[in-house]
Order: C-alpha cells, then sequence, then structure tokens
C-alpha cells in the first residue's frame, strides 16, 4: 500500500519534455497549452489503443498499424479513440515506416485537440520514457522537500505562543491560498491569506459542514460524515479536513491550484490543530476531575498528586516573548510542548505543572523559570522559586532559568522561627506588595537598577523610589551585605 504521508509522483509538463534539447521534439498539431501534464509513456502500434489506455499517456507510435491508403476517416477514428481514453498527447516517429507524419494525421489532431509531437529519427522511443521518469523522479524530489520543510515550518509555529495563528499562517502561505479554523458553531475562529472571495468563501464554510463531526443537532453520530471534502468553485480548490479531537472544529482551505503534496501538508495542519484545541490531559478525566473535587472539598495534596500521576513536580513559569498576554491556546501549545497537561493561566503568566522525570528544555518564543523538584505539600514554595527564576531569566534575557536544587542556609532554621522572623522583619513594608516584590526582585538581581526595571516592567527611577521607600520604613542601610542577606533571608519565607 503507498504512504499516505508521501505525495504521490507529480505528473510532468508536456512542455518539459518539449524543452529536452537532447530528445529534439516538435509540436506540430495540437494546443500549445502549458497546462497539459504526462504521467506516463505507453508505446502501442494497435490501430484502436483505447483498451489499453489509462488515461495521461504520450502515446508513443512509429505508424506500423497504417493501412497502405488510410485517408482521414481511419485518421480521425484513431485520434478521437485516444481522447476518449484520456491521453494526454500522441508522438509520431519519423522512420523507419514513414519518411514523414501523415498530414492527415496532423489534420485529425488539431481538430480533436490532442497535441502532436514529431519524434525525430534519431531519438528512440525508449529515450523520451527515460527522459519522463529522470523528469518525474526530479519532480518528486521537490515535492518532497517541499512537504518535509512545510512539516517543519508548521512544527515550529505550533510551538509559538500564538501557536494556532501561526499554524495557520504558515500553511495558507505552503498553500498559497486560505486557511480557515472553523469553530464548533461553524463561525471562523482564526484565519490568515488571502480572502479567496464571495462565493468561495461562502462555498468554503458549507463545506466545513459536511465533515463537521455532528449537525446542528448535535443528533447525528459522527462515524456518518467524511473525515474531509473537497471542491472547486470559481477556479478556487476548497478542502475541508474535520479535526480529529471531537469537538467539532474544522480546518478548511481555498487555494487556486492543488499540487501532489498539498493534501499531505495541510493533513500535518490538521494533526496540529487538532492537538491544539483539543483538551490535552495527563492522565484520565475521571482522575484529573477526582483531584480537583478531592482539593475542594479539603483533601491535602499529596493525597491527590497520585491522581495526577506522580509524587515529586516542578513547576514552570513561563511569559511570552512580547507584550501579548497569552491565551488559553497559547498556554496548552506550552504545557503540550513540556509534556505536561496541567496548565494555569495567571495574567500575563503561564504556570505548568511537570512531572519530575521529564526534562524541560527551551521552548520558541517563551521565556521559562523552573522550579526544584518538590513534593506535593512544597508545591507553593516551589512555585515561588520558579517565579523568582522567570523574574531573573526576563531580567537577564536569559530563555530558561532553572532554581538550584541543593540545601539553602534556610533549611538549617526551623520553619517555624523563620517564618515568624521574616513576618517581624519585612512588617514594616508588608502592606505594600509593590515593595516587597520590588526589594525581592532588586535583591535578586545583585541591586541592579536596570535589570530590576526590566523584570518588573517598570521604569528605572521608579525602582529606585521604591527601594529608597523600603530602605526608610525598614529603617537600614541597603548597601550593607549583612542587611541584605537576612532580609533576602526573609523574603524567600514569604
Amino acid at each position: 500500500m503507498p504512504d499516505p504521508t508521501v505525495p504521490p509522483t507529480p505528473p510532468v509538463a508536456l512542455d518539459a519534455l518539449l524543452a529536452r534539447a537532447d530528445l529534439g521534439l516538435r509540436r506540430i498539431a495540437g494546443p500549445a497549452d502549458p497546462a497539459v501534464v504526462v504521467h506516463w509513456v505507453h508505446t502501442s502500434e494497435m490501430a484502436d489503443p483505447y483498451p489499453y489506455l489509462l488515461g495521461g499517456e504520450l502515446l508513443l507510435s512509429a505508424g506500423v498499424h497504417i493501412p497502405d491508403g488510410a485517408g482521414a476517416g481511419y485518421f480521425d477514428a484513431y485520434v478521437s479513440r485516444i481522447v476518449a481514453a484520456g491521453g494526454a498527447a500522441l508522438g509520431f516517429g519519423v522512420a523507419p515506416v514513414h519518411d514523414t507524419v501523415p498530414g492527415a494525421l496532423v489534420e485529425a489532431c488539431e481538430m480533436h485537440g490532442l497535441p502532436l509531437l514529431e519524434v525525430p529519427p534519431r531519438t528512440t522511443f525508449s529515450a523520451v520514457a527515460r527522459a519522463l521518469w529522470q523528469l518525474m523522479a526530479q519532480a518528486r524530489t521537490a515535492e518532497l522537500r517541499r512537504v518535509t520543510e512545510a512539516q517543519q515550518s508548521l512544527a515550529t509555529a505550533a510551538a509559538r505562543p500564538d501557536p494556532v495563528p501561526a499554524v495557520l499562517q504558515q500553511l495558507a502561505r505552503r498553500l498559497g491560498g486560505r486557511a480557515v479554523l472553523y469553530g464548533p458553531e461553524g463561525t471562523p475562529v482564526a484565519g490568515a491569506g488571502p480572502d479567496p472571495g464571495a462565493e468561495a468563501r461562502t462555498a468554503l464554510a458549507k463545506l466545513a459542514e459536511v465533515v463537521r463531526p455532528s449537525g446542528p443537532s448535535g443528533q447525528e453520530p459522527s462515524d456518518a460524515r467524511p473525515s474531509s471534502a473537497s471542491d472547486t468553485v470559481a477556479g478556487v480548490r476548497l478542502v475541508a479536513h474535520a479535526l480529529g479531537n471531537g469537538e467539532g472544529f474544522v480546518l478548511g482551505t481555498a487555494a487556486p491550484q492543488r499540487d501532489a503534496g498539498d493534501h499531505t501538508i495541510a493533513s500535518v495542519a490538521a494533526v496540529l490543530l487538532s492537538l491544539l484545541t483539543g483538551e490535552r490531559r495527563g492522565g484520565s478525566g475521571a482522575d484529573r476531575s477526582s483531584a480537583l473535587v478531592r482539593l475542594l472539598l479539603g483533601a491535602a495534596p499529596a493525597e491527590v498528586a497520585p491522581l495526577l500521576g506522580g509524587d515529586r513536580w516542578r513547576v514552570v513559569r513561563g511569559r511570552p516573548d512580547g507584550r501579548a498576554a497569552p491565551d488559553p491556546v497559547a498556554a496548552s501549545a506550552l504545557g503540550a510542548a513540556l509534556g505536561s497537561s496541567l496548565v494555569d493561566v495567571t495574567g500575563e503568566v503561564v504556570r505548568v505543572l511537570v512531572p519530575d522525570g521529564r526534562t524541560v528544555e527551551r521552548v520558541p518564543g517563551w521565556t521559562l523559570g523552573v522550579s526544584a523538584a518538590a513534593a506535593p505539600r512544597d508545591w507553593p514554595a516551589a512555585d515561588a522559586q520558579a517565579s523568582r527564576a522567570l523574574a531573573r531569566a526576563r531580567a537577564t534575557r536569559t530563555p530558561l532559568l532553572r532554581h538550584g536544587d541543593r540545601p539553602a542556609l534556610t533549611d538549617l532554621v526551623p520553619p517555624h522561627d523563620a517564618d515568624a522572623h521574616a513576618r517581624a522583619l519585612l512588617a514594616p513594608i508588608e502592606r505594600s506588595p509593590a515593595l516587597v516584590d520590588t526589594l525581592r526582585t532588586w535583591l535578586s538581581l545583585h541591586g541592579s537598577w536596570d535589570r530590576t526595571a526590566v523584570a518588573l516592567d517598570v521604569h528605572r527611577n521608579t525602582v529606585r523610589q521604591r527601594v529608597a521607600r523600603c530602605a526608610a520604613l525598614l529603617d537600614t542601610d541597603l548597601d550593607d551585605p549583612d542587611v541584605r542577606m537576612e532580609l533576602w533571608f526573609a523574603l524567600r519565607r514569604t
């Protein structure tokens, strides 16, 4: 069986064969249409080649079948049968039987619109066939390269902070047309590429309804509908793919032409969009639902962790590069890249709970802060570690920064005593979260005004004013390294 992920061998334009100087072929009749393509070469000396043709052939003949005294009627019947069988063109070999192409054959090909090529004596039919296979191999290699590059660009787009628009934009560019994602209600959710026109746009929306898993009533079984459908409207090729996540999303494409690898490219995009728009689960839905209910009813995190699939986890905080706040789809894409479906969007930051066994790597388009591995009871502390790591990563323009795993000096002090000391030391500024966050970030960045301003998205003068205010309220010298160490100790407990 053919591999569905590999595009079929594309046909070769008849003009490409005519352009081969080594063959010396010459068109002497029929239309000079650049759209005429040849799928294969077939040689036959039958008076009626119709039963032996599949369509798309360049039929080669030396005229052995032509009887003496054949008139216009014979050639008209011969050419009409080739056209009826779907032949792409006729090549007539000059010599050894005929010195020239019969004039009646030229007239018949002209009348029926069949391209007629003169094959010179020096060119064998096998040379024509070999040249066609060479051109096909070149076209196949180019098509495979195009499909491979498209797959790589689509996968890269799926890892961006705005994955759905990025995938659609790449797909539209690769197909040279329009790509649209339709939601479960049938309305366009996102799109990219030039507008194909009102007629094609309306037809594509109707085509999407044909493949949608459930009809408007929601009662039609999903297996009663095709997974894809196509049509041509106003010269535009329309294709709709039902996404395989069961959520009712449909991918529609509208392109002016249809190349051999386009179906493969669109299928890859449909798979990626299925993952991006569907609900990603690390375990079963029942387990995750049970874990949430137990937490809401007062269960300890340690009791819930086994339902999520692990005992020790890392908290990863991510922020997209640029000013756009992440949406749920972008957050889901980040979780997919990190191998976890436990994702939360909080303002401009996405938090992901990742099992300790998974390696957290850089994700293009994101700045990440990673905590140390922690048991469920220590998840809040791990979240604070990830927050600090993210702040330092943004300030130092580092794509990924990890919190150290080795024990700290704070582990030597009993937690109760450490918390009490931290509350007493920071009491003068505890009512101002902005002062606390500024002091923590400023200390973590070794007193750098510029990097602290970048991390907090404020002006450096604002940082100076806040730090000066902290020094006044705390009645201490922030240039003293012992004071800084003690304050850092306290801030890590809050």
